[in-house]
């Protein structure tokens, strides 16, 4: 293939839908922290409740366009995993600044932070290997139940009027999601030890 082929084929897959999909779901992300961190009133709330879902939507909807369209590309496998962690981890920093997360929950927070760290840090290093860390089924579900959990704790105060107990059930939410959180991280350094010094050992 010619450079000017592939550098259009490059082209292509930048632009195609599901990639174009991930990059609105991280434009979305200072967004709803702007809305979270700039404003006390509670259609702020409601504005970025109504963004994180639709930014959450478009998580589900990129990979099944990808798949359906033969639309993978590697650009895809690489901005995905970020653009989840980017919306993750810059809510719960807001979340945290703004109070809603406070008190034993903030640990909540912590845990989910410093796992998708480790795991980060772990695909990269198998990256160099050349060996994938495919994603697990109850790794889907810690990420659903972050979302869910979320999504209850950016209602926070504008929730508490329609439905008593917004936060408390968000914050139960998120502790459920921190346990699936450390028992899949537990899960990927465990599929990954065998690994280590491999590089040495080459």
């Amino acid at each position: 293939m010619s450079q000017t082929a592939l550098t259009a084929k490059r082209r292509s897959q930048a632009l195609a839908l599901p990639n174009l999909l991930t990059y609105g779901r991280m434009a979305a992300v200072p967004v709803v922290a702007g809305l979270l961190l700039g404003f006390t009133e509670h259609w702020a709330r409601w504005g970025a409740l109504g963004i994180f879902i639709a930014a959450g939507v478009t998580d589900f909807l990129d990979g099944y366009f990808a798949r359906i369209w033969q639309q993978q590309s590697p650009l895809g496998r690489m901005l995905d995993p970020i653009a989840d962690k980017l919306l993750v981890a810059t809510t719960l920093m807001a979340l945290v600044a703004d109070r809603t997360v406070a008190g034993w929950t903030i640990w909540a927070a912590i845990i989910i932070l410093c796992r998708e760290i480790l795991v980060s840090g772990l695909r990269e290093h198998l990256a160099e290997l050349k060996v994938r860390l495919p994603v697990s089924a109850i790794a889907k579900w810690k990420t659903a139940a972050q979302l869910v959990a979320l999504g209850f704790l950016i209602a926070g105060p504008a929730g508490e009027v329609v439905l008593p107990g917004t936060v408390k059930i968000g914050a139960a939410l998120l502790w459920a999601a921190a346990i699936l959180t450390l028992y899949t991280g537990f899960d990927y350094l465990q599929s990954a030890w065998n690994h280590f010094g491999e590089d040495e050992a080459a």
